[in-house]
């Protein structure tokens, strides 16, 4: 084994290239921040993990450039039904087709595997970003000047060091980074296993194109369409029983045969069979000075809401801004304690609402059956029911340095600005151009005008009746001041209040 070659200085590393690393170094570039990224595999880790995410996330892997390219593999998930032990509906949602708010379907099923092959494929298209697949870190060291990542290559056993102005860990559930900071997972009190299957065929089902989700104490399951030919089941497994209890298409067949019904078993290809524990825990700092937790390395969620892949996402639309505005001297380095702040109480709140469906799709006693037998037959029949249970909306985020929220009354601060439509025909976020962005309905002073953009922020001025006029209006809102993750920094109805709230001026995207 060779020592350590020289160690050469990069502004940041990203370890792990699943989708939060691949996100987080792509949308550094995109602000002209090289990158280096450590992953353990040399290619795409093949085995299908996620497979659900929302138009907010949507959004992010729009303004990773890949939407098209998402868009030709996902699948339109058409609602939600709850189904009691012997498949019986009890409650059915159905999901308008076409766009939403943010401008792209709510609900989209994919493979995870080709979701990191796009996200692979569109980084080698930035100079910025090195990936050096097929190494091990080691250690993450911290002094006064930065950050030293400790790697070993795992074909050659070179070892090999980086020294970084920062660190991102995206190392997933077992994260060294975590450790490195002295971070531990905090329980949520949840822990469940559950086999997981997933099933290639050409055959039809037949079966309605929506999330099947069986309420049972007993066996709970889900079945989901993922794409042109793929399939998901998945099943709670009971005491004492293992994945290998399952080793098979042949032992699996009588758990999936009420959704495959005479198909042969020859026709249905497993792709794998695996056993998870579906666990609720979030890191109690996602920080150390110069090192960030993001993605499974700070938090897991229970899938029952489809939210994991994407919460990993959001914490990298959430700081990477942050981190290039500091790196090029336009935002102060204060704006990264907002990342934890912002980020860890809207994780905590999307498990906590993983945990609840969880619960009652799989809870025993007087709580089940009550849930079951009684309240899910008639959420249907409530009006407005249907628009809460499939909304894509998630929570605001909390107050912080970069999130002026009100103390009392409602506010746009700390939520998405919709990806509006504009008169020109572009939506939003390609007008935005990641900069801070002023929406207002009303005009605004020519020298007002000019010293936002010299800034670095845009002007938006929209008319009665549009889109996001009719978003500041339901805000009580004249005019939002927007971040550029799309976030809404403040919300007044005096444009002129909101330039006290703009930071020093935004990274500019190169």
């Amino acid at each position: 084994m060779t020592g350590h070659n020289a160690v050469r200085n990069v502004p940041v590393v990203v370890i792990g290239a699943g989708p939060t690393g691949l996100a987080a170094a792509t949308l550094l570039a995109q602000y002209g921040v090289e990158c280096t990224v450590l992953e353990r595999w040399e290619s795409v880790y093949p085995q299908p993990r996620a497979v659900h995410l929302d138009d907010e996330v949507y959004r992010i892997l729009a303004r990773l450039g890949v939407a098209e390219e998402f868009a030709a593999v996902s699948w339109h998930c058409h609602g939600l039904r709850l189904l009691d032990p012997r498949l019986r509906t009890l409650a059915e949602f159905r999901r308008a087709a076409g766009n939403g708010r943010h401008g792209f379907p709510a609900a989209n099923m994919f493979d995870q595997p080709e979701l990191e092959g796009i996200l692979r494929a569109n980084l080698k298209a930035h100079g910025k970003v090195t990936l050096r697949g097929n190494v091990e870190v080691t250690r993450v060291i911290q002094g006064s000047g930065g950050v030293r990542v400790d790697f070993t290559d795992r074909e050659t056993g070179a070892r090999e060091a980086i020294h970084a102005d920062y660190v991102l860990g995206c190392d997933g559930a077992n994260s060294l980074t975590r450790d490195s900071i002295g971070a531990t997972m905090k329980d949520l009190r949840f822990e469940q296993r559950w086999l997981v299957a997933d099933v290639a065929t050409s055959a039809d089902l037949g079966e309605w194109e929506g999330v099947h989700q069986v309420c049972d104490p007993v066996r709970a399951a889900t079945y989901m369409r993922i794409g042109q030919t793929r399939y998901r089941w998945e099943f709670r497994l009971r005491p004492g029983e293992t994945a290998a209890h399952y080793p098979d298409g042949q032992r699996l067949h009588p758990l999936i045969a009420p959704w495959t019904k005479d198909v042969p078993v020859e026709d249905l290809e497993i792709v794998r069979i695996a056993e998870y524990t579906f666990r609720a825990q979030v890191a109690d700092r996602w920080r150390d000075r110069r090192v960030f937790l993001l993605g499974d390395a700070a938090h897991l969620t229970p899938p029952f809401i489809g939210q994991g892949l994407g919460a990993g996402l959001r914490d990298a639309a959430n700081l990477a801004w942050k981190l290039a505005g500091v790196l090029d001297g336009t935002l102060p380095a204060r704006v990264l304690d907002s990342y934890q702040a912002e980020r860890k109480p809207h994780a905590r709140a999307m498990i906590r609402l993983a945990m609840l469906v969880g619960r009652a799709m799989t809870e025993g006693g007087r709580f089940g059956d009550l849930i079951r037998r009684v309240v899910a037959p008639r959420l249907a029949l409530v009006p407005g029911i249907s628009g809460h249970v499939l909304n894509s909306e998630t929570p605001a985020l909390h107050r912080s340095s970069l999130v002026q929220r009100p103390l009392r009354g409602r506010s746009l601060a700390g939520r998405l600005c919709p990806n509006a439509v504009l008169d020109d025909g572009r939506r939003f976020d390609e007008a935005a151009a990641g900069r801070f962005v002023l929406v207002t309905a009303a005009d605004v002073p020519a020298g007002q005008l000019a010293a936002a953009q010299k800034r670095g922020c845009a002007v938006l001025t929209v008319d009665r009746g549009s889109e996001l006029h009719e978003w500041l209006s339901r805000g009580g809102a004249t005019a939002a001041l927007v971040r550029p993750d799309g976030t809404v920094l403040a919300a007044s109805r005096d444009a002129g209040q909101l330039w006290q709230d703009l930071p020093l001026p935004s990274p500019v995207l190169g």
